[in-house]
């Protein structure tokens, strides 16, 4: 089962939850980048800051396109657009080179919070990244 498919209240059910995790997370990131980020990022050595800024860009890229990933998904499911169209290389997950590369020092050097984003949105990240597999298996297929 996809994100995709309507064949009932299950899959719609899995797409909000995911959809609202994703949310939240957005939100959480946001806050913490503003506010607490930037306290503990303050505290830290030139060295600390620059690998910090860094992973708090691959945490924005990371969930930026999980977003729009989703959003796409979403039009699909009510009818803006068509699957076919849902497939095309401008709509799928990209950025899998910056989002799943390694972090630029071990996370244990990385503010605790920061460290815990970053776990959470790469478990996202993954998540949705099978997801969006599905749709060439579903191409591949002959699955509507």
């Amino acid at each position: 089962m996809t994100a995709n498919d309507v064949d009932g209240g299950a899959s719609v059910t899995f797409f909000s939850r995911t959809y609202d995790e994703a949310l939240q997370l957005t939100r959480e990131a946001r806050d913490y980048i503003a506010g607490r980020g930037a306290q503990e990022r303050a505290r830290l050595s030139p060295g600390g800051k620059l690998a910090a800024s860094c992973e708090e860009m691959r945490l924005t890229a990371r969930l930026t396109q999980v977003m729009a990933w989703l959003l796409t998904q979403r039009a699909v499911h009510e009818g803006e657009i068509t699957r076919a169209e849902a497939a095309e290389p401008e709509h799928r997950l990209a950025g899998e080179a910056a989002c799943l590369a390694d972090p630029v020092v071990p996370k244990e050097e990385l503010p605790e919070r920061l460290g815990d984003l970053l776990d959470r949105s790469r478990n996202l990240y993954e998540r949705v990244q099978r997801l969006d597999a599905t749709l060439d298996q579903d191409r591949e297929s002959g699955s509507p």
